[in-house]
C-alpha cells in the first residue's frame, strides 16, 4: 500500500475523537496514495452520527446527480458491515483484478463502485471483522482499486465517530463532508458529534441533508411531518452550515432503490448541494 506523509501524527492516537479534542490537528499521520491508474480530483465523505438515517441513499442520489451534470463519478462504499450501495445500483457479482489493480464495478449510468459485497463469495454473509481489519480494507479500496479518471468520489461512510470513519478522515484526502440526519429532536446531539469530528479533522462541511423530512400528499400536495416538525435549518444555522436539503418520504424512490434502479429517480432535492460539490 503506497503511503505519503501528512502534517499530522497518529502514533499515539487512541481513536476516540470525542476525547482527543484538537490534538489530532497537531499530529503527523500517513496519507495513502491512490492507485497509479487513478486520478481522483475530489473526495466527498457522506456521514451520519448514527445509523438508519439514509446515508447510503444520499450517497447514491448525490452520485447520480453529479454524474448527470457531466462529471466522472465513483462511490467507495466504506460502510463495510452494512453495504447497500451495490443493491441500489443493481450491481451483482464479483469484481476482477488485473495488472492495473482491482477493477471497480460500473453502473448502467457509468458510475464506478467498490463495495465489500463485490468481493465476497456470498453477499449475504455477515462481515464479522474487528476494527483494524475493516480499516485495512478501506485503505485497500482506495489504494488498490484502479479508479481511472474521477472528478468526484463519494465515500459512503460507516455511521458514528469510531475507528473506521477515522481511518477515512485521516488517510484519504477528503475535501468535504455532507452530514445526513433525520427529523427527530435528538438529531441535534447526533449532528453535533459529526460536526465536532469534522472540525477536529479540519475538513469543511459542505451541507446537511435531512432524510424522511416530510410526506407530501399526492392529492392535495400538503406536506405532513410524520416524524415531527423539521429542525434542520435551525441546526444548520447553529453550526454555520450553509447548504440544506430535505428529502421527503417517497415510496417510488424506495421502490427504485429496492430494485437496483436508483439512477432512474427524479427529484431536485439535492440540486444545490450538487452545484456546491461540482465547483
Amino acid at each position: 500500500m503506497a503511503e505519503e506523509k501528512s502534517t499530522q501524527n497518529s502514533g499515539n492516537c487512541n481513536h476516540d475523537c470525542e476525547k482527543c479534542a484538537s490534538e489530532c490537528a497537531d499530529r503527523e499521520i500517513t496519507r495513502i496514495k491512490a492507485n497509479s491508474h487513478s486520478d481522483i480530483k475530489k473526495i466527498i465523505a457522506v456521514v451520519s452520527g448514527k445509523g438508519g438515517v439514509g446515508k447510503s441513499l444520499v450517497s447514491g442520489l448525490l452520485a447520480v446527480n453529479t454524474a448527470r451534470s457531466g462529471k466522472n463519478v465513483a462511490v467507495l462504499d466504506a460502510d463495510i458491515t452494512g453495504p447497500s450501495v451495490p443493491k441500489m445500483f443493481g450491481i451483482s457479482g464479483r469484481v476482477m483484478g488485473g495488472p492495473e489493480g482491482i477493477m471497480p464495478a460500473e453502473t448502467k449510468g457509468g458510475i464506478e463502485v467498490m463495495s465489500i459485497n463485490l468481493i465476497l463469495d456470498n453477499p449475504e454473509d455477515p462481515v464479522i471483522w474487528r476494527g483494524p481489519v475493516i480499516s485495512s480494507v478501506l485503505q485497500q479500496f482506495y489504494s488498490d482499486v484502479a479508479w481511472g479518471d474521477i472528478d468526484v468520489m463519494f465515500v459512503d461512510m460507516p455511521p458514528g465517530t469510531s475507528d473506521a470513519p477515522l481511518t477515512v478522515y485521516q488517510q484519504l484526502p477528503v475535501d468535504g463532508i455532507i452530514i445526513v440526519t433525520s427529523p427527530q429532536e435528538l438529531v441535534s446531539l447526533i449532528v453535533k458529534k459529526a460536526v465536532n469530528m469534522a472540525e477536529q479533522m479540519n475538513i469543511p462541511i459542505l451541507g446537511i441533508v435531512e432524510n424522511m423530512s416530510y410526506f407530501e400528499c399526492p392529492d392535495c400536495h400538503k406536506r405532513h411531518h410524520i416524524f415531527g416538525e423539521s429542525h434542520v435549518r435551525q441546526i444548520a444555522e447553529q453550526y454555520g452550515i450553509a447548504n440544506v436539503a430535505e428529502i421527503p418520504i417517497d415510496s417510488s424512490l424506495a421502490e427504485l432503490c429496492d430494485n437496483g434502479r436508483i439512477e432512474e429517480y427524479s427529484g431536485n432535492w439535492l440540486d444545490v448541494l450538487t452545484e456546491e460539490i461540482s465547483r
